[in-house]
């Protein structure tokens, strides 16, 4: 484990977030309401596929909403997370579901039926 893993709470508490849950969505809002249109595009698609996600609202703590971006090393929110991976963000997420990846993915996953 590398040293900025052991002395960030936040980085420690999303690490445990992603490995304890299949899917994670850190997005600004809630599930049912969204605080951003690159979350609820992100919540549609998710929702469209019938994946059980947990939505984590980043806007509930500062230091979350900056440690998501230094602990994926990704500058936006949303940020989708499958089984502990880091998937990525709005336009990606869009993209692999648009080009039927997303869908094989969490399919292969076992995340979701065909």
């Amino acid at each position: 484990m590398s040293e900025a893993a052991t002395t960030n709470p936040v980085h420690d508490w999303i690490a445990k977030s992603v490995s304890e849950n299949a899917v994670v969505l850190f997005m600004k809002g809630e599930p049912e309401q969204p605080r951003c249109g690159f979350s609820a595009v992100s919540v549609q698609i998710l929702d469209h596929l019938g994946v059980d996600f947990v939505g984590v609202d980043v806007l509930q703590s500062e230091p979350l909403r900056e440690g998501i971006k230094t602990y994926s090393d990704w500058p936006t929110i949303p940020q989708l997370y499958v089984k502990g991976e880091f998937v990525g963000g709005c336009d990606i997420i869009k993209e692999m579901f648009q080009s039927g990846e997303l869908k094989t993915m969490l399919t292969e996953q076992g995340l979701i039926t065909a």
